[in-house]
Parts: C-alpha cells; structure tokens; sequence
C-alpha cells in the first residue's frame, strides 16, 4: 500500500512538474510583451522598463520559472495583465461561486451515475444495458460547452424555465442554485458518463 501511494505521487510530481513547464513555454511563446499590455500603447520605453523589472521579467527563462514555481507553491500568482490586479484576488472572489458550482455538478453526476450503473449491472447483457452503455459513449464523446450551449437553447432561450447567463448572488440561497443548475448540469452529465 505504502508502495502504490509513493508510485502515485511521485507520478502526480511528475505530472505537475511536467504540465507547469508545458504552460511556462506556452506564455513564454505567446507574441508580446506584457509590460507594454500593461502600460498601454502610449507608454514611454523607461516605464516599460521600470515595469519588467518590477514583474521580473528581465531574468532568464530558468530564473524566471523557478520564480514562477516557488511563487505559486506560496500563493503568489502574480498579478493579471488584463485586471491588473493580484490573480489570488481574482481566484478568491470567484471560488464562491465555483466551488458551489462543483459540489452541485458532483452531487448531480452521482445521484444519475449510481442506481444507472446498478441498471447496467443488474440487467448486463439486455437491451437496457446496451442502451445505458450506448448512452454513456455518447455522453463521453459530447464536449461540455457543446452540451452547456444545447441546454441554454432548449431550456433558457425556449423555455425560459432559467436565465440564460449570470449569477444573482447568494442574498437568495434559491435564485443562486437556479442560476447554478444548468451550467452544473452541464458539466455533471458527461461525468456521470464516465462513472
């Protein structure tokens, strides 16, 4: 057991070390400076300066990456170009609404996959398991903003059963889980598929 658990995380360090080098070389490629993003089009070439020494960006690739690491591993994720403010801002005020979507998206892919999966089961090798499985491939295969888009038609724009977008905050615990259903549908179907 001790065994699996070291296998594991060592592949997971692995896995993380290698996506974090991936998205460094993606930003790092990416056309443009952010300094002058940042600054806008008038800004003087001094000023542009001051700000890539400010955000570090004057280093070198490995300098800057293990930067880049080591601030993240303490909760500086820099600051965003577009909002120009701290990205753990950013992070914090919308984890109360993401993490509320995720639960809900859980709760709803388990309360479908479980007594569908015992269906299956009990009735392996009939039409109805065949039906499930064949379900289940489809559900695998459709992209979630496809789906998420198929339920705004049918359900917001047609039916107008919910908004087609925005949230209303939390002042009405029901409003708030209304706004968050479909987009939590849309999300828990193809991973109940693949429970």
């Amino acid at each position: 057991m001790l065994q699996f658990a070291l296998t594991r995380f060592i592949s997971l360090s692995l896995s993380l070390i290698a996506a974090s080098v991936v998205i460094f070389a993606v930003i790092e490629i990416i056309p443009g400076d952010p300094a002058s993003f940042m600054l806008g089009i008038n800004a003087q070439p001094d000023t542009i300066a001051a700000l890539r020494e400010q955000l570090g960006l004057n280093g070198s690739l490995v300098t800057r990456y293990v930067n880049w690491v080591s601030g993240m591993l303490v909760g500086d994720f820099g600051i965003s170009y577009t909002y120009k403010v701290p990205v753990s801002e950013l992070i914090l005020a919308r984890v109360w609404i993401s993490l509320p979507l995720a639960v809900y998206a859980l709760a709803i892919s388990t309360i479908i996959a479980f007594p569908v999966g015992l269906i299956a089961a009990a009735k392996r090798g009939k039409t109805i398991d065949i039906t499930i499985m064949g379900t289940t491939q489809l559900g695998i295969a459709i992209p979630n903003f496809w789906f998420a888009m198929i339920l705004v038609l049918i359900f917001a724009i047609n039916l107008r059963w919910f908004s087609a977008g925005g949230f209303l905050g939390w002042d009405n615990p029901f409003l708030a889980l209304k706004s968050l259903t479909l987009p939590a549908i849309a999300l828990a179907l193809p991973q109940a598929a693949i429970l």
